[in-house]
């Protein structure tokens, strides 16, 4: 399986629900950059995505976006393929 990076923060709910979304396909580990305890990071985000919202989602070297650019993602069946490399 992909390795799985998300930028967030603790009190998000679209942060919350990519989780659980992404838990339901199977990931058991997620690398969790907390952008409200390191401000750089959430610089850092910004310069990589070009986006200012949490939560920003990796699967792998694959920017999927936001928690709606991942539902989208799994709606359309494309998630798990991408999860699965």
């Amino acid at each position: 399986m992909q390795p799985v990076k998300m930028y967030t923060t603790a009190v998000c709910p679209y942060c919350i629900r990519a989780k659980q979304i992404l838990r339901s396909r199977g990931v058991e580990q997620i690398d969790e950059v907390r952008v409200d305890e390191v401000p750089a990071e959430r610089l850092r985000m910004m310069e990589i995505t070009g986006r200012r919202s949490v939560p920003q989602i990796f699967v792998g070297d694959t920017h999927v976006g936001g928690c709606d650019d991942l539902m989208a993602l799994d709606s359309r069946g494309g998630l798990v393929p991408l999860l699965n490399g």
